[in-house]
């Protein structure tokens, strides 16, 4: 009775080899049906061989503008995405690549929705495009613009040659780091809002543009997020960062009114950066009184210890 009551599963690939009794498909992408798929993936322990699935193969280039617009009309209840479209991008399967290479077990890199994930952590490419406009862009205002990853910043974003599977691990560890800590805000609702993360992050590469070790391993992640004492060590460091960030972020909410938007603010890109150009002025004057170590003191010390 499956196929009485499922729309069935439609697919579209470069190549079909059709044989007696078996169909073979190379450079697929399936354009309808795919949460099916992942859902029959999921309990195939329990599918017998009676069960029949209605499926559409469609001969054609995944990435040719004609498949965009099947693919547009095949899903008329649920929207496409852009990210959908950019899965089967070389950008994108590179980075998974890279994720199963180097950090297999550890993360895993997420490049469509409904995919089963691998073992570790996984980290999503619209995670990922997030942190780079953030980190790289500079942009951590436009964060809630999530289209922009998959539409035009796409290239921007990703397909830079130090955009690697190794960035993407540093600035989730950046990441995981800031959501830990991020309780600790005292005004909740600005904890509970995401853009609240990305506008720490860019925080954090604002003050510590200057720092030599800092940019050292910006610039080279594969020597430090490859080895886990590394990636601790850098964990650790970047800790101490993110607890200064939000206690002053605290001190700064105290002039706060009650009527104060935080949403509006965080999206004000010249309310970003005056936040972020008083808290460098202020990390500089208590590096300069010895109140506070800079991230290549803290580095070091950890090393001697």
């Amino acid at each position: 009775m499956f196929p009485l009551f499922h729309n069935g599963i439609t697919i579209i690939a470069k190549s079909i080899f059709l044989e007696k009794d078996s169909l073979s498909i190379e450079e697929y992408y399936v354009i309808n049906g795919c949460q099916s798929l992942t859902s029959l993936h999921e309990n195939k322990d329990a599918i017998t061989d009676e069960l029949r699935v209605l499926a559409k193969f469609i001969s054609m280039d995944p990435a040719s503008p004609k498949a965009r617009l099947i693919t547009e009309y095949s899903n008329n209840q649920n929207g496409v995405r852009s990210r959908d479209f950019k899965s089967n991008s070389s950008i994108q399967i590179r980075l998974q690549n890279e994720f199963n290479q180097n950090y297999k077990g550890l993360f895993s890199y997420e490049i469509k929705r409904g995919e089963t994930s691998i073992s570790g952590e996984p980290i999503s490419n619209e995670e990922a495009g997030l942190y780079l406009m953030a980190f790289d862009h500079k942009e951590p205002w436009r964060t809630h613009y999530k289209y922009e990853v998959f539409e035009d910043k796409h290239s921007a974003l990703f397909g830079r040659p130090e955009v690697t599977a190794d960035r993407i691990v540093l600035l989730r560890v950046i990441d995981n780091e800031i959501k830990s800590q991020l309780g600790n805000l005292k005004e909740q609702l600005l904890a509970k809002y995401k853009l609240t993360r990305f506008m720490i992050i860019y925080i954090i590469q604002e003050m510590l543009s200057d720092d030599e070790t800092f940019q050292k391993i910006v610039a080279r992640p594969q020597d430090y997020m490859r080895n886990q004492s590394s990636r601790e060590r850098f964990r650790l460091v970047i800790s101490g960062f993110v607890a200064n960030i939000i206690i002053d972020i605290n001190v700064e909410s105290d002039d706060f009114d009650e009527n104060f938007d935080y949403r509006r603010k965080i999206k004000d890109d010249e309310w970003v950066k005056n936040l972020t150009r008083n808290m460098e002025k202020d990390f500089k004057k208590n590096v300069a009184r010895k109140k506070q170590d800079t991230f290549a003191t803290e580095w070091a010390l950890l090393e001697s210890k």
